[in-house]
This record gives C-alpha cells, structure tokens and sequence, in this order.
C-alpha cells in the first residue's frame, strides 16, 4: 500500500483512480498466477480426458482471464460472473458502445447527470483504462495464459479474443441500483443474488436489537477496512457520537476488548450483516459503500449512511445520495457536528425511509428471482450449445468499423472533395472572366 500513497486502508481516499487501477492489475495477475498452481487446477490442466467431462466453464469476471483457456481446453461455452456489476471495458466484450456522455466509469464518484468537466474526466478515465487494458494488462495475462497453459495448448488464444467469447454474463446489478444504459441479451443482471430469507440473530444480539424501542444503527465497513484499524482520535469521535444517542449501536468491530464502550454499543468481530438488517428495529445503516452491502440495505429498505474509501464505492453512494435515501460522508472530514446531524437526519426526516422504501419496492420487482434467473441462462446457455444466436456482430469488427471511424473518414472525405471541387470551379470561373475582361478592354 506504501506505494500508492496509504498507510492504511483508512487512507484508500487518497489515492486515485489509475492507482486503483495498478493495484488491481497486480491483484489479478498474482492472484490468477497462484490460483494456475494449485495442484487440483493443475490436474484440470493436465488431464488427458477433456472430451465430453464438462458442459461449460463458469468463470469469475475480475481481472482473472487466463482462466478462460480451460474452456478451449475442455471445448464448452463460458459463463462469468462480475462481482462489480457493469464496468466499462464489458461493452467491448459484448459487442456494444458505452456512451461516455451519461455512463459514468465505474471508479468515478459521477453519477449519471454529469456536467461537462464531469464528461471530460469520465471520458478521459473510461479511454484511459480500454487503452491500459489493450496496450499494458492484456500482455502480461497473455503471457500468465502461455505459461500455464501452452505445454496443453497448440495455440493458445490471446485474452483480447477469449473475452470476445464469453456466452453470458452475470451481472451483479439490477435497476435502479444502477444508471440507465445500452445492453444486450447477454448481460443479464442478477444483482441481489446472494440475498437470502433472514434466519434467526443469535441470542444476545436479537435480545440487543429488541430492546431497542428507539431504533438502531447498524455499523459495518466490510471485510477489507476493519473498523479496529480506524485512527484513534476518529475512533474516540465515534464512540463519543454513539454514546450520546437514544438508539443502539452493533458495530462490526474486529477487537471485541475495546475500551470505554458506551452501554448502547454492542460490537462484535464478525456479524450476520442481511439477517441484521431485515431486523425490523435497524433504521440506519452506517456502510461504506460496498455493492453487496448497498443491495443488501435497499432490500430492506434501511436508509444508509455512507463512508466510502474506493473504486466503485464512490459510485454507489452518489447513487444513493442520488435517489433520497442515503448521505455519503469524506472519512477524514467527518467531525461529531457532521455525524451527529447526519445519523439525526436518517433517523427523524421520514423522506429517507420513503424513498429506500420506494426503491427497495423497484429492486425486489422481478419477473424471476435473481438466483433462479442465473441458473435459467446458464442452463440456456449449455443447452443452446454456447447460444451463439446472442452473440452482437460487433465483436467481429475492426475497431475502426466499430466506432464507424471508416463512415466517418468516408463523409469527410465526400465533404472535402466537394469543398475542393467548389473552390476548383469558383476558380475557373474567376479565372474565366478575368480573361474575359481583359479580351473586352483589348
């Protein structure tokens, strides 16, 4: 992390989008690297009966595409799962255009009104990462795919034309978690998957959240950024803040000895984070951001707090704030007048309940359930045999037919040519009657 300019993760705010993108190029590479050796993918490498063993290869879509050889390997249609829900650089593998106008990238704290400086940053950040993809990250996977996979391969494909080859692709989104934008059949969104019925709090923190007749607060920053980590003088902010409030505090706090707890905090190292929040005393949801989080607070309609550290975070609060339901916090601006205001306004202004409501009533209306529409599109998928009918013909243009540079080189040129044959004939004619004059004054 001391590269890119944090000391901890408290200090992921710091950094910027291209440092995000480095960190998760290095993640994928290592990651995919020592997933690649691991003797029981090695053996999947290796075995000499690949014909017939599997119907399809259902790989995860970050920053891990050298796992897609195994379905050249095995010869089945591939199925990925995006953990982000839509990113920029999936309109290319898909065959389609994301217009940059009012799709915001998926790193840029914009939402889908942008200004014009906003337009030119989104652009910038949205051409500088297909750019980094193609000319930097695409060559080391290709070489990570060579390594583990050409003793078994004759040729192995290069990870720009296996992305293209993708059947189906399982979004972690669903409206109106997510901004308005051009699709195909074969991005299937299926956001709020992993949300399950509640099942029974344990004991103490059911007796907890009963007790609370004024309501509670749920506080959880996830798995990466752990709350015993937070600097000591925010801590003690926080503390000082929950202490003061009618209503209870469970906190996901990764050091259950911690010191001067007030009576209304309860913490806890590890916390069933939906059952909490389909609780029917929760009122606010103290978050960072995180996407399965946020679709976990709008299922149960629970107005959010939002202190967001990086990536897509940024995004999905400003989403939240967007739609009425949510106020996003900087971390190191955060001062008790800011909490304490914030924490009373989700509490006491009903608009904010009303409108989680309103879109928690949006994201639960679906014509099939998120997990049994994941399984229908993959069962498609093996029976249709790779469902080769969905795939956009834009994946088998040029880059400059696909962005139709060549329509756009053709027009010009016609409108050139026309301006040059004009100015030809305007002069010829000037220059007929300058000799035309001079014939009358002879």
């Amino acid at each position: 992390m001391l590269n890119f300019g944090a000391q901890h993760l408290f200090e992921l705010t710091r950094m910027t989008n291209y440092d995000f993108l480095k960190m998760l190029e290095i993640i994928g590479l290592k990651t995919t690297e020592h997933a690649l050796r691991q003797p029981k993918v090695r053996a999947l490498i290796h075995a000499e009966q690949k014909e017939g063993v599997f119907d399809l290869l259902l790989a995860e879509q970050f920053y891990q595409e050298a796992f897609l050889a195994l379905a050249h390997l095995y010869k089945v249609p591939v199925v990925t799962t995006s953990t982000l829900g839509y990113e920029n650089h999936m309109s290319q593998m898909m065959g389609l255009i994301t217009p940059w106008s009012f799709v915001p990238h998926g790193f840029m704290p914009f939402t889908d009104r942008m200004s014009f400086l906003e337009r030119v940053k989104n652009s910038y950040a949205s051409f500088y990462e297909d750019m980094d993809r193609l000319l930097n990250y695409f060559p080391k996977m290709d070489a990570v795919a060579r390594e583990f996979f050409g003793p078994v391969l004759a040729e192995v494909p290069k990870v720009k034309h296996m992305e293209r080859e993708i059947s189906v692709m399982l979004l972690n989104s669903h409206a109106p978690l997510t901004t308005a934008r051009p699709t195909v059949d074969a991005m299937v969104p299926v956001g709020g998957m992993h949300i399950y019925p509640p099942k029974p709090l344990p004991a103490d923190m059911q007796a907890f959240l009963d007790g609370a007749t004024e309501g509670a607060i749920f506080f959880s920053l996830g798995s990466n950024v752990q709350s015993k980590d937070m600097p000591v003088e925010m801590l003690r902010l926080f503390l000082q803040v929950f202490g003061s409030l009618k209503q209870r505090v469970l906190w996901k706090f990764e050091d259950e000895s911690i010191s001067q707890l007030p009576d209304n905090v309860m913490v806890r190292k590890w916390l069933p984070q939906a059952d909490i929040l389909a609780h029917r005393q929760v009122k606010v949801f103290i978050t960072h951001g995180g996407l399965f989080g946020t679709q976990e607070g709008v299922h149960y309609a629970v107005p959010m707090l939002g202190i967001p550290f990086y990536c897509d975070q940024h995004l999905n609060m400003n989403k939240a704030v967007l739609g009425g339901y949510a106020i996003s916090l900087h971390f190191q601006s955060i001062t008790e007048e800011i909490l304490r205001h914030s924490l009373d306004q989700l509490i006491h202004n009903a608009t904010y309940k009303e409108n989680v409501q309103r879109v928690s009533d949006i994201f639960r209306d679906r014509p099939l359930e998120p997990r049994k529409s994941a399984v229908y599109w993959i069962e498609y998928v093996i029976r249709h045999r790779g469902a080769p009918h969905m795939r956009s013909a834009g994946l088998d243009l040029n880059w400059f037919q696909f962005y139709l540079l060549d329509v756009i080189a053709f027009v010009a040129i016609i409108a050139l040519a026309g301006v040059m044959a004009l100015s030809l004939a305007i002069r010829l004619l000037m220059g007929s009657n300058k000799k035309h004059r001079k014939a009358k004054l002879n």
